[in-house]
């Protein structure tokens, strides 16, 4: 019999702030975080906007000198996320056996910073400065960082969380670009109900908020490059007049322990962990090549394994990118697996108010899914002003509402065609 999975504890570093307590008032208010960029000079280039954490010092986590050097960004928010959710969870280590304890992140490409990079280049130019791969080695090389490797690993943040909590157990590193936290999260689920673990500290981290990710994005055509609204105003999944997504950065860790290990320590249960599911919709890499069928086939594999019906989910956190492309394939793929229960269901894209925050996206959508089961409010998708008509769902237009919700479903997606679905129930 497969065990059921809970979840005890939520951590979280956003846009919105830094903590669970802020981060709900922020969603609950349909406050927005996104603003002009501070994380570096946009100079000249098309974006200048950013869901950036306001006042994040990573000292206030990490108090060791040395370990701060091999962090980038992305670690320290890991980092910094875990602390919270594990805190939050009360988890008393002196009675956890180290080995019924893991770690599953989802992580993206870590960038190096230009400061970086940029003397390292330079010393390896030739006479005709162009790039010399042996002038690199000789020279260019040694002016970077010795353990520079080690910032930008994708594995570090859960080895980093890992190596502070003792967790001798199953440690994964998920990387599915914007999808990669739920899966993270949905196997770790797996771990636990299949019994190689009592315990998994889950989630993701990603930091896009720097030169070479807004290049990387720009040549995508993913980005809004809407220069003329107010920041808080630009990210609009839904509207007719969206026009791309505005990057993000955070991290988010939810601490997942099987029931009667949680019941038996006195642990706080948000909600159960129900299902999830995943697919591929096989169709490119680039942000205008979705196909229906992968979302279809995540969301019909999610519901087969929470052994839900259609009627039983009671709220859908979207992935609500805010393109044109992305969002009229999610809602087509909703009204597939739904039918004409879809236009029943109330469905929100956080992304409005925090931007794309890329592998961390899950993670954050899942913490905002738990925390609108306990304080029964759906939350808002802001900026939505003008109808589209392929997108003809209640996406709950820039109001909260309150709604009893026993279940909600979760879907994220992303470049590269992956595509994974949770399901949470209340208990």
């Amino acid at each position: 019999m497969e065990r059921k999975v809970v979840i005890t504890g939520l951590g979280v570093v956003s846009p919105l702030g830094i903590g669970k307590e802020v981060f709900w008032d922020g969603l609950s208010k349909g406050r927005s975080g996104i603003a002009p960029v501070t994380l570096f000079d946009p100079g000249d280039f098309p974006v200048k906007i950013a869901g950036e954490i306001d006042n994040f010092d990573p000292k206030q986590f990490i108090q060791q000198r040395k370990s701060l050097k091999v962090m980038a960004r992305d670690i320290q928010l890991a980092v910094a996320a875990a602390q919270l959710g594990v805190s939050d969870a009360g988890i008393d280590f002196e009675t956890i056996d180290p080995t019924r304890l893991g770690t599953s992140l989802g992580t993206s490409l870590i960038s190096m910073s230009i400061d970086e990079l940029s003397p390292s280049v330079q010393n390896s130019l030739d006479e005709n400065a162009d790039f010399s791969i042996q002038k690199w080695g000789a020279e260019g090389m040694n002016m970077l960082f010795p353990l520079w490797m080690l910032q930008y690993l994708p594995n570090m943040p859960a080895c980093h969380i890992s190596i502070r909590y003792n967790t001798q157990g199953p440690n994964n590193t998920i990387t599915s670009a914007c999808a990669a936290s739920t899966q993270a999260i949905g196997e770790a689920f797996k771990v636990i109900q299949r019994g190689d673990a009592d315990m998994m500290i889950a989630g993701g981290t990603d930091s896009k908020v720097n030169p070479l990710n807004y290049l990387r994005y720009y040549f995508s055509k993913c980005l809004s490059v809407n220069n003329t609204r107010d920041p808080q105003k630009v990210s609009r999944p839904f509207d007719k007049e969206r026009d791309g997504f505005v990057i993000g950065e955070g991290a988010g860790i939810v601490i997942l322990e099987e029931y009667e290990h949680a019941k038996k320590r006195g642990a706080k249960i948000y909600s159960e962990l129900a299902g999830y599911g995943a697919a591929s919709d096989a169709a490119g890499v680039y942000g205008d090549n979705y196909n229906v069928n992968g979302l279809i086939y995540s969301m019909k594999n999610v519901l087969e394994d929470a052994e839900c019906n259609h009627d039983d989910i009671d709220y859908i956190s979207v992935n609500g990118l805010s393109t044109q492309i992305a969002d009229k394939i999610e809602t087509e793929a909703i009204k597939n697996v739904f039918n004409e229960h879809a236009y029943s269901i109330p469905m929100s894209s956080i992304k409005s108010m925090i931007g794309h925050l890329g592998a961390s996206s899950g993670v954050v959508q899942l913490v905002a899914a738990a925390l609108s089961l306990e304080n029964n409010i759906v939350l808002p998708t802001i900026n939505y002003e003008t109808k589209d008509s392929d997108c003809d769902l209640d996406y709950v237009p820039n109001t909260p509402r309150e709604k009893e919700c026993r279940s909600a479903l979760l879907n994220s997606f992303g470049l590269g065609g992956q595509i994974a679905s949770l399901i949470i129930k209340k208990i």
